[in-house]
């Protein structure tokens, strides 16, 4: 079973987590699956969908009866995790929740820093314009009082007045101690140590009807269905659900990506 993809049945419904697994699907074997998981962020809709990528019914039969793929029961493949795995990774997140809030801080700080840096000169430039309109209302005042005859005693030219460039605030800056952070969760999680699919996994499709993971083709409908399915794939042809076009599969020349369907297929059987 080495090289398969594994095919995790939840449900009785068949998913594609890793990503490279479903190139090798779409590129090597011609089925697409359809993706239905939401976007981390950009959760508030449902146009653009990531993992898992869903397989229908029968393009899960076909992977597994062809030997691209295995059955997987994702329920019973995490176990009760031991004291040490989850303690191993309680650390690993902890360190990771302690990467992000330096990261954050370093960012925070390096803000801060610019935005004192523009209010100090701001302020700067203001206050030498406000000094630079008093001296000149003095002067005017003054030549004002010349002209008069009528000089104020002890009248003098103003002195200017230097202005200290005051920069940035040298007082050290700490993330706060409640600094935000995100948990990732990782998509698949066969990386956890205690991940253990190996009593679980099946490479036919009765092994898996027996250990009543998988029920498809379950009636004559459903063998009439994946019949059709199965001849016009290995003819070469791409196929995807056909509801909307009123049958049971579009059927295209290559990938859907690039070409439009050439026909929809409607299958029919009799008792």
């Amino acid at each position: 079973m080495k090289g398969r993809i594994p095919i995790r049945v939840a449900n009785k419904r068949a998913y594609v987590w890793d990503v490279d697994d479903l190139n090798r699907i779409r590129s090597d074997h011609r089925l697409c699956g359809l993706l239905v998981g939401t976007l981390p962020h950009l959760s508030q809709q449902n146009v653009f969908l990531g993992l898992p990528s869903q397989l229908t019914p029968e393009e899960a039969t076909l992977l597994v009866e062809k030997e691209y793929a295995v059955f997987v029961d994702d329920a019973n493949a995490y176990p009760e995790p031991s004291l040490s795995q989850f303690q191993q990774w309680s650390a690993e997140q902890r360190e990771y929740i302690k990467h992000q809030q330096a990261v954050l801080g370093a960012e925070n700080t390096k803000t801060q820093e610019v935005a004192q840096l523009a209010v100090s000169e701001e302020a700067i430039r203001k206050r030498k314009e406000r000094e630079l309109k008093r001296q000149q209302k003095a002067m005017e005042l003054h030549k004002l009082q010349e002209m008069e005859g009528d000089p104020v005693a002890g009248s003098e030219l103003p002195v200017p007045i230097p202005v200290v460039n005051a920069g940035p605030s040298t007082s050290p800056t700490t993330p706060s101690a409640h600094t935000q952070y995100n948990i990732y969760i990782t998509t698949p999680s066969s990386a956890l140590s205690w991940y253990s699919p190996d009593s679980c996994t099946y490479s036919t499709i009765e092994a898996a009807q027996e250990a009543g993971i998988w029920d498809f083709p379950l009636n004559l409908q459903d063998r009439a269905r994946y019949g059709v399915f199965k001849d016009l794939w290995e003819q070469g042809y791409f196929l995807g659900g056909g509801i909307r076009f009123g049958g049971d599969y579009l059927v295209y020349p290559g990938d859907p990506l690039r070409y439009h369907s050439h026909f929809c297929a409607t299958v029919g059987y009799s008792d």
